[in-house]
């Protein structure tokens, strides 16, 4: 299994102080993130795109550009691109961009996001949501897979044979679907042969097994080879030497952001009991002591069969130093017993 770490550069205020963390201190944090879970052995870290105050990265190829300069191995995701409201051409060429300069450790995640913002900001209209992502998603494969493109749609201008350039080093550049639990995405996903990413923000885990399983028929349907698409699984989570100590400093700002967002969506606030509850093995929350996260994560794998986890760390405040020491536990004694026993298995 692949192992990694995801993030929206969370600008979001302290709750014990109320003080922000500035745009520019988070991104310099963010990048000395990616350099430790390298060095760690991770294998993956993505950056998500957001059109916030309360998030720093509404570009992440720049971020991932910059984070290829302090790594070697480690692939860099988006997680994800907001394609409905991008252009496929530009989003290829940027991540082509940072293919180049990574030797090729690049991949996207596209998906049609969590927030709206993107939409009236680029000029795109909610009333073409699923239109938009669907012609765009056919155009970027398009891009991916041929020097020179003739391609027509409703929503964007044709292409009639221009050239795209630069070339990735990958070929083809992995592109990635995340989906939230939409069952027409699943299928879409598996259909186009595509590599799925699962969202799991609530509710137990083992509940999202039908739609691995309808990401797979739909795959197998369409005549593809099921060993070359991968399923991950993209969840909240922190890791601390205490399963009390996790959560006591996870807390208070996943809280805080999840209590701001559902103030704008008619969620009630989030409570210590909530959270409490999704803390236990067949909870949604990814947090604890380094033996409760890798038993949860083989909890969970038994009933996915996913061949790629990565966890959101930072859920609204988060201290840097809090985070570096939870990216060195997560690679150093997490992912190394994850991968273990999951190889036992296989061997068995």
């Amino acid at each position: 299994m692949e192992i990694g770490i995801y993030t929206f550069a969370d600008t979001a205020p302290d709750p014990a102080t109320g003080r922000p963390t500035g745009s520019a201190q988070r991104l310099r944090d963010l990048i000395e993130e990616i350099a430790l879970a390298d060095q760690v052995g991770l294998d993956v870290f993505g950056v998500g795109e957001h059109h916030r105050p309360d998030f720093a990265a509404s570009a992440p190829a720049i971020v991932l550009a910059a984070g290829a300069e302090r790594t070697g191995k480690i692939r860099l995701t988006s997680a994800v691109t907001v394609l409905s409201s991008d252009d496929p051409i530009r989003v290829y060429q940027d991540f082509a961009t940072l293919d180049l300069l990574s030797g090729g450790r690049a991949e996207i995640m596209v998906g049609r996001g969590s927030f709206i913002e993107s939409f009236p900001l680029f000029g795109q209209s909610l009333d073409d949501y699923d239109e938009l992502f669907a012609e765009k998603l056919d155009l970027l494969l398009k891009v991916r897979a041929a020097e020179r493109v003739t391609w027509s749609g409703r929503l964007r201008a044709p292409l009639t044979g221009q050239g795209v350039y630069p070339r990735a080093l990958q070929d083809p550049l992995p592109v990635w679907i995340a989906v939230g639990g939409n069952p027409p995405s699943v299928v879409r996903a598996g259909t186009l042969g595509l590599p799925m990413a699962l969202a799991i923000i609530g509710g137990q885990p083992e509940r999202f097994a039908p739609l691995v399983d309808l990401h797979r028929e739909a795959a197998r349907r369409a005549g593809h080879d099921l060993s070359t698409i991968p399923v991950g699984i993209n969840s909240h989570g922190f890791v601390a030497e205490t399963s009390q100590a996790a959560a006591d400093t996870f807390f208070p700002g996943y809280a805080a952001q999840m209590t701001r967002i559902g103030r704008e969506r008619g969620w009630p606030p989030t409570t210590r009991a909530q959270f409490d509850a999704g803390l236990t093995l067949r909870g949604h929350l990814t947090v604890g002591s380094p033996e409760q996260v890798i038993e949860k994560i083989l909890f969970q794998h038994e009933h996915l069969g996913h061949q790629r986890y990565l966890m959101q760390m930072a859920v609204g405040f988060l201290p840097h130093d809090k985070m570096m020491r939870s990216i060195e536990l997560f690679g150093t004694r997490v992912a190394p017993a994850v991968r273990k026993a999951l190889a036992g298995r296989t061997a068995t």
